[in-house]
């Protein structure tokens, strides 16, 4: 068991609900990922909107905690008047908030999302502000209150996986007793088993399942993947050696002899 936030989970995969081939294999993969929180956006689709309702009881047929987001909000404004909205829709004070500065890789703007999470914070907002890896900017949010960062690993939908691990270790290192959630770009089990093993609390995805010719299975594989890095973690991964050293030892091994 872990904390985030006011709950206490078992898995440390957070999954998304868009982009899937359908509302079943949504279902199902999100069941077979384990995960116990998934995010939603308002923008992609209005309760008040011709099939909105359709979608919003599948995701609470899956009885799950559910993490709206502001995404797609390129504005202080437009993201606080998001939150306030999904706070009344969903009776939450848990937002994933995304204030994008800039069109092409979808990075985070910083001044703008320092200035939306003081005001949630302020309104009584959990914030779970997604991030760039930059240091200062991580020390400015939990100066304003936050809890948990969510920090990139790559940008949005890149499936990169983590292009700055230096980085990542650094915010670990630095940000102890924060809940650092490693948070697009992830696009392999092999990434997210990568994020566990530098000791972060867990993963937020959603195209590496969504987009795969199996999202069920990928799903699976995901599950199995962030359970294997973090034992790793809390076992103590091995360090890197620049020399060979034999696994069996050769002193004191013992030799044996034929009796004539």
């Amino acid at each position: 068991m872990w904390q985030l936030a006011d709950k206490q989970l078992s898995s440390r995969l957070l999954i998304g609900s868009a982009l899937y081939p359908s509302p079943q294999i949504m279902l199902d993969a999100i069941r077979a990922s384990g995960a116990e929180v998934v995010t939603a956006s308002l923008r992609r689709q209005q309760p008040q909107q011709q099939g909105g309702q359709d979608f919003w009881a599948l995701l609470s047929s899956l009885k799950l905690n559910i993490l709206p987001n502001t995404a797609g909000c390129h504005s202080v404004k437009e993201a606080i008047n998001t939150a306030l909205m999904a706070r009344e829709l969903f009776n939450t004070h848990w937002i994933k908030l995304e204030v994008i500065g800039d069109e092409y890789n979808l990075q985070p703007d910083p001044f703008g999302l320092l200035e939306a999470t003081t005001e949630l914070i302020s309104q009584g907002f959990e914030v779970f502000p997604y991030c760039t890896d930059d240091l200062v900017l991580c020390e400015k949010l939990v100066e304003a209150g936050c809890r948990i960062l969510m920090p990139w690993g790559a940008p949005i939908g890149t499936g990169k996986g983590l292009i700055n691990p230096y980085a990542l270790k650094t915010l670990r290192e630095r940000l102890p007793n924060i809940t650092l959630i490693v948070d697009a770009g992830i696009g392999a089990p092999s990434h997210a088993t990568q994020a566990m093993e530098l000791g972060y609390d867990a993963v937020l995805l959603n195209t590496a399942v969504a987009n795969a010719n199996h999202p069920v299975t990928m799903a699976e594989g995901f599950k199995h993947a962030l359970l294997a890095g973090r034992l790793a973690y809390e076992a103590g991964v091995m360090h890197e050696r620049d020399l060979a050293q034999p696994s069996t030892p050769v002193v004191g091994t013992p030799f044996w002899h034929q009796e004539k």
